[in-house]
């Protein structure tokens, strides 16, 4: 597809939506721009090549790019007049493909979630004045393409999971990120390692179904995501390992075990559940009841008694009476969660929900939401209460407002601020004194 020529680009910017896999895959794209000499544009300047890496979850979030692309035509051009050049990534990329060409001729890179790895070629053919399409789904092609990791943050995330074959009624994934793969075990290792040698203290293990990793370690022993955590926990200069998202129907009894045997598994786990009533859960294509689920808390709690739990809530999924939605109510109060994300159901082209009976008011949705969003924020405040008074390592990642403030996570991935002598990527000793609904702040020990 053939346009006018546009000057190669010297700056980029890639800006990121969703979850923390397209951070992931944020960071990844810009490892392959730096690898072909172009920088980083410097903050409130215009960047010549913005990469819009996008997220297809939520209603609207195809008109959201196209809003996107039209700002940027308007309000991100060059020094020189010209448009800057835009790439459209991510999952609104996959679904929509030669359909962003045709309504956005300011795009010229449109690339799916599988073949970024071919971004810096399609961004070469875009300034020779070709306009492409990628949208192929060769999993395995795009991680042995990738760059070594190199410099990092001391938080990083490290895919070893993509794609997913539970095909729940509401959700795209499974068709905008294919299948389940699993990275092999070797690649995982050697990636770890030099995120850590990068100056990462912490990893996140990232995947749509995280806990469905499955492969085959240095001995050729099948392993699940246990295994994994513990090859990666025999690195000394790694702190933390954490892991999301993951799904109720893979918590293995390795994977559970592994939180009461590894100091370095984080005492936190993201496990969504969805929706407290069975028929709805059903309706959802959730393999799980809500008894199976709780039954499943109480044994990760019985291996690892302080553990914080997050999880995701949809209210208003089509058919949803009042009762029902008073039972995932009902499944808040009996959990006490720790964290939690929670959603108005939205229709996604493409999937059975989107055309079943019966769909929820959007007033009705939205008041449920809201004391949906009441009970998660109490226990939210109350979880921050009664760490109240605890000491414990806190990893700091950033600088804070205040003159010698600091900023970190708790072992129970609480926001803490504390002031004293620190360095980014260090372990402290903090007494958590203060809570708020969000963050705790602590005193050094």
């Amino acid at each position: 597809m053939a346009t006018s020529h546009t000057p190669a680009p010297k700056t980029f910017r890639v800006k990121s939506f969703g979850c923390q896999m397209n951070v992931y895959d944020g960071e990844r794209m810009a490892e392959l721009l730096g690898a072909e000499g172009m920088t980083v544009a410097a903050e409130g300047e215009n960047a010549d090549l913005v990469v819009l890496n996008t997220c297809h979850i939520r209603e609207k979030a195809t008109e959201k790019v196209y809003s996107d692309i039209g700002r940027l035509m308007k309000d991100g051009r060059r020094e020189d007049g010209s448009a800057p050049m835009i790439a459209v990534a991510g999952c609104v990329a996959q679904a929509e493909g030669e359909e962003i060409m045709a309504r956005a001729p300011g795009v010229k890179v449109v690339v799916g979630p599988q073949s970024y790895h071919r971004l810096p070629a399609m961004v070469a053919d875009a300034a020779a004045g070709k306009r492409s399409t990628e949208t192929d789904m060769p999993a395995e092609a795009k991680f042995a393409a990738l760059p070594k990791r190199r410099k990092s943050a001391p938080t990083a995330f490290l895919t070893v999971q993509e794609g997913c074959d539970k095909f729940c009624t509401y959700c795209v994934v499974p068709y905008t990120r294919g299948a389940e793969i699993s990275r092999p075990f070797a690649d995982l290792v050697e990636e770890a390692k030099l995120l850590v040698a990068g100056g990462a203290r912490e990893i996140t293990l990232l995947g749509q179904n995280v806990n469905a990793w499955t492969g085959e370690d240095d001995k050729g022993r099948p392993v699940g995501l246990d295994g994994l955590a513990r090859a990666l926990a025999a690195e000394p200069d790694l702190k933390r390992i954490r892991y999301t998202t993951s799904h109720p129907n893979d918590m293995t009894d390795g994977l559970i075990a592994a939180h009461g045997e590894l100091e370095k598994l984080m005492p936190f786990l993201h496990l969504p559940v969805q929706a407290g009533n069975d028929r709805v859960l059903k309706a959802m294509n959730r393999s799980h009841t809500t008894e199976s689920y709780l039954r499943l808390l109480e044994r990760i709690r019985a291996v690892r008694p302080d553990i914080a739990l997050s999880g995701d809530f949809i209210v208003g999924f089509p058919g949803e009476t009042e009762a029902e939605f008073e039972d995932t109510l009902r499944l808040v109060d009996a959990v006490g969660y720790a964290q939690a994300f929670s959603f108005k159901y939205s229709p996604r082209p493409g999937t059975p929900a989107a055309t079943m009976a019966d769909h929820v008011p959007a007033s009705v949705m939205d008041e449920r939401l809201q004391r949906l969003q009441a009970a998660l924020n109490r226990d939210q405040w109350a979880f921050n209460k009664a760490s109240v008074g605890k000491t414990c390592d806190v990893l700091v990642e950033r600088k804070g407002k205040l003159p010698g403030q600091w900023l970190g996570k708790s072992p129970w991935l609480q926001s803490v601020h504390f002031i004293g002598e620190a360095d980014i990527g260090s372990m402290v000793t903090v007494e958590l004194v203060d809570a708020g609904p969000n963050s705790l702040s602590g005193h050094l020990v």
